[in-house]
């Protein structure tokens, strides 16, 4: 069973979208990172209130763990939700820097379960 990796951050990420980028052999970003200008990210203490205000009843979904210490100078912490700071990446993402994929499946409550909730 996975576990939330303090070191990591975390991309939540409907699979379909994560398998073009698989196939493509890099990760652009999700519709809300191109309005934006970069891919948004989460810290491990941040990515279950995201889940929770981003993605709650979305099913296909999946948890991507990345070395942020790979992503070099393009990767800034920036202020967002209640002043916290949050991993933005502001440069296409390569799979190489991805540790680990899990899926994010809904509970009851239509919450996504992450991998150390799930029995």
């Amino acid at each position: 069973m996975s576990t939330i990796d303090e070191t990591c951050i975390y991309k939540i990420c409907p699979e379909a979208l994560w398998r073009e980028a698989e196939r493509d052999g890099v990760f652009t970003g999700a519709p809300v990172d191109h309005a934006d200008g970069f891919i948004h990210f989460s810290t491990a203490a941040q990515v279950r209130e995201t889940a929770r205000r981003h993605f709650a009843g979305q099913q296909n979904l999946l948890l991507i763990a990345i070395d942020p210490a790979s992503l070099g100078a393009e990767l800034r912490f920036e202020p967002s939700r209640g002043g916290d700071l949050f991993p933005h990446l502001y440069a296409p993402l390569s799979l190489s820097a991805v540790r680990r994929i899990d899926p994010l499946p809904l509970g009851p409550d239509g919450a996504p379960i992450f991998p150390e909730e799930i029995p």
